[in-house]
């Protein structure tokens, strides 16, 4: 086996929701200076851009789609390292979570490649940020849970399980990948009677953060029903945030009274900026 030293650099690299500017600075740093990139079917082509200079190969991972084995590439990882000094393996949203990185991850070091993994902003976080509601609410929402249904098989990526999909107990969920089963979610959560009810907000969004992003908002009663299933475009990523924070604000107000700790301090947007030289830790 050729010594570490004489082996290249992986970068697991995450490429964001969809958008290419919400790319991290430290990733678009390494895709200019990339070698090669491996990137994902979800990985917007504009992205490509960042890295004129790079051999660029498809990896395209889609649910429901043709796919290139996880073995596969695996083996173009290490097959790279020992011919490129810097080479990138773009993933769409955050490499860990939901990504296989740890499949790409393991493979790589009982090869003795060094790797490193660059975050990047996951669909559900920019989803929040686009329709402006959070995941989490004081006195309503205290945990969130990211669930995907897709199975792994060899060369495709498939949905539908087969078992009864497991819903975990969190006051806000997002389902990736769970556009096949929206309606079976909806009833599931209706029947387990816990805190989510045929009344508890919905939003799905579709190729969140780009130009064709696309919004349906109701509840879980009328997702049971299977009112979003002609909504959905299959060609789009889809997710479905599902809880109580998500409900409208001009539904459910929130008031808190005023006291003097939750009154704003102006006084720093009055005061003059310090220099340099009189600032003080």
């Amino acid at each position: 086996m050729k010594s570490h030293s004489s082996f290249g650099k992986v970068y697991l690299v995450g490429a964001g929701p969809g958008a290419v500017d919400l790319i991290t600075m430290r990733g678009a740093k390494l895709l200019a200076q990339a070698d090669i990139v491996f990137y994902d079917a979800l990985v917007a082509s504009e992205m490509l851009n960042l890295c004129p200079q790079a051999e660029k190969i498809a990896v395209g991972k889609r649910c429901g789609k043709l796919s290139s084995a996880q073995q596969f590439i695996n083996k173009r990882l290490v097959d790279a390292a020992q011919k490129y000094k810097i080479i990138v393996r773009l993933k769409g949203g955050d490499p860990m979570l939901f990504g296989r990185a740890d499949e790409e991850l393991s493979t790589l070091k009982q090869a003795g490649i060094e790797v490193e993994v660059v975050p990047g902003i996951t669909a559900a976080l920019a989803g929040a940020a686009s329709i402006q509601q959070s995941l989490t609410l004081r006195g309503v929402s205290r945990s969130v849970a990211f669930v995907t249904l897709a199975q792994a098989t060899e060369g495709t990526e498939s949905q539908s399980p087969a078992q009864p999909i497991s819903n975990p107990n969190a006051d806000t969920l997002v389902y990736y990948m769970g556009r096949k089963d929206a309606a079976k979610i909806a009833q599931q959560l209706i029947a387990q009677d816990n805190h989510h009810t045929s009344d508890t907000p919905v939003q799905i969004l579709e190729a969140v953060s780009t130009s064709k992003e696309r919004q349906w908002e109701s509840n879980l009663g009328e997702l049971a029903k299977g009112k979003a299933d002609s909504w959905f475009d299959s060609n789009s990523p889809a997710l479905i945030m599902v809880g109580e924070a998500l409900r409208n604000k001009t539904e459910a107000k929130i008031t808190e009274s005023e006291s003097p700790s939750s009154k704003i301090n102006d006084g720093l947007q009055d005061s003059s900026i310090l220099t340099n030289g009189r600032r003080r830790a």
